[in-house]
């Protein structure tokens, strides 16, 4: 499998799961305020996106998307860190070096 498919199942696993063993979750001050239910229901669309293209991925590495629901646009965003979680993680491809972080935030935080 090359390095690029790798790390796109790796980020599938952590967005369609948000199992804290594969990575964190970091919710923003202001997707935070959404009620509690949107925020339910935002994340079960996170979970189910799989509108990948050349557009929205181009490193085919799914580490980024778009979603809405009501009148809120929603970013998803994943990043790569080392061990320490100081540096950015020199092969995202390995989940022993790597440690993933999803941020979710709302389109004007980012």
């Amino acid at each position: 499998m090359d390095r690029s498919k790798r790390i796109a199942q790796l980020n599938d696993e952590l967005r369609q799961t948000f199992n804290l063993l594969v990575g964190h979750i970091f919710l923003t001050k202001g997707f935070s305020t959404l009620p509690r239910e949107d925020q339910i229901h935002i994340f079960g669309l996170i979970k189910a996106f799989n509108d990948f293209s050349a557009d929205n991925d181009p490193h085919e590495k799914h580490d980024f998307g778009e979603v809405q629901y009501k009148n809120e646009k929603v970013f998803w965003k994943i990043d790569y860190y080392d061990s320490t979680m100081r540096e950015h993680s020199k092969d995202a491809a390995d989940p022993e070096k790597t440690t993933r972080v999803m941020t979710i935030m709302l389109v004007n935080e980012y």
